[in-house]
């Protein structure tokens, strides 16, 4: 009968380390899954600030480039703007000319 007994009490041990064993590992396994899905929060948040330092960065090069663009159109306006004016100053000279001319 003892031996029944020790038996028993034996597989009552075994099913009540079993049941912490699967408590443990449950609870190991939600600690992990907490703390993987904070890691992964902690990346996507790192991503976005990323994301958007290089949206800035691209956004200020492309106003840079325009900026200086626009600058170089101005810049060519002028000289053709000079040029047209140079070029009609000297016609001025012959239209007065003309004009006196036809009138007298």
């Amino acid at each position: 009968m003892a031996e029944i007994s020790d038996a028993i009490a034996m597989i009552k041990k075994a099913e009540s380390d079993a049941e912490q064993l699967i408590a443990d590992s449950q609870s190991k396994s939600d600690d992990l899954i907490a703390e993987s899905k904070v890691k992964a929060e902690e990346i996507i948040s790192t991503a976005k600030l990323q994301a958007e330092d290089e949206a800035n960065d691209t956004v200020f090069d492309a106003e840079d480039k325009a900026k200086k663009e626009a600058q170089s159109i101005a810049e060519k306006s002028k000289e053709d703007v000079k040029s047209l004016k140079g070029k009609a100053m000297a016609n001025v000279d012959e239209a007065a000319s003309v004009i006196v001319k036809n009138i007298l």
